[in-house]
Parts: C-alpha cells; structure tokens; sequence
C-alpha cells in the first residue's frame, strides 16, 4: 500500500472468503488485499451513483447505443 495513514479495523467474514483470501496473499498481504477491494468498491458505488444521476437528467442509457459501441471497440 501507499504512504497514506492507515486506522486498524476488525472485520468479520465468511471464513471460506478469508481463506481464500490467504490462499492468494498469504497472511502478511491479507490487509492489503481487503484494502485494495474495498477501494475497489468504493470507486464501483460512486460510479453507480454517478450513473443513476446521469440517467435521472438524461434519461435510460440506449442499449442499442452501447451494444454498437461495444463493436465498433471490439472491432
């Protein structure tokens, strides 16, 4: 993680998701993994948030639009 200052917390989770936590990080990074996806969620929220606002002054987003995008970024 980054030189910013950190607070210590105590979480409770499935012990089926902290294993398999471990099993990628080890014990030493599990803290930063958990950091980085709530980091990671944080910023999926405000996009959400960001969406529903774009949405509610502009109206649904055009599936149709999206899906030719898509294509033609595929392309």
């Amino acid at each position: 993680m980054s030189s910013q200052p950190v607070e210590k917390h105590s979480i409770t989770m499935p012990a089926e998701t902290s294993q398999g936590v471990r099993s990628r990080v080890g014990a030493r990074g599990f803290s930063g993994y958990v950091a980085t996806a709530v980091a990671r969620q944080l910023e999926r929220d405000a996009l959400d948030e960001l969406i529903a606002q774009m949405e509610a002054e502009h109206g649904p987003v055009d599936e149709d639009q999206v899906a030719g995008i898509m294509q033609r970024l595929m392309a």
